[in-house]
């Protein structure tokens, strides 16, 4: 009995208490519905777009693009590793020689040059000019070596070719 004794004194507090609880609670509803409204207002503004476009027209063009540009990096992708294929078969590498083939003849005028791809595959060729004209012989270069006997300029050519000599600047 004591119990209820006690809450009938202190009924004025508890139903003020009360009271002060449901305002709070009433006023914590009243924000949550402006808030909620706004919410609202912002996503539909949202899902209107620009130019009453939705965001589904939005995003449906915007996978489209992505599936190209995916569509389009393939092929690029495809393309690279072509033009890498062929870029090994071209010629990538050089060595050239001056140099007097014949002691009377001044001037530097004879040369060897070597060509190699990727594989050091190509060839050299020797221009030997003399006096009485100037000859022309090519060796073929497989994995950079010749069947046939190089010259001291073809060997230097096709070292200067394959990185194992540097090229040494004229004077």
């Amino acid at each position: 009995m004591e119990f209820f004794t006690l809450i009938n004194e202190y009924s004025i507090y508890i139903m003020l208490g009360m009271a002060a609880f449901i305002i709070l609670l009433f006023i914590l509803y009243i924000v949550n519905i402006v808030q909620s409204k706004k919410l609202k207002k912002r996503y539909e503004k949202f899902m209107q777009g620009k130019d009453s476009a939705s965001l589904e027209d939005n995003l449906i063009r915007r996978v489209s693009e992505i599936e190209n540009l995916i569509a389009c990096n393939k092929e690029n992708t495809q393309k690279i590793d072509q033009i890498t294929q062929n870029l090994n078969l071209t010629f990538q590498k050089v060595g050239m020689v001056k140099y007097d083939a014949f002691h009377e003849m001044g001037g530097k005028l004879s040369f060897s040059l070597a060509l190699l791809n990727q594989t050091n595959d190509g060839f050299i060729i020797n221009a030997m000019h003399s006096r009485e004209g100037c000859y022309t012989y090519i060796k073929e270069i497989i994995k950079g070596n010749s069947i046939i006997v190089l010259s001291e300029e073809e060997k230097e050519a096709l070292d200067i070719a394959t990185g194992i000599k540097k090229e040494i600047p004229e004077e």
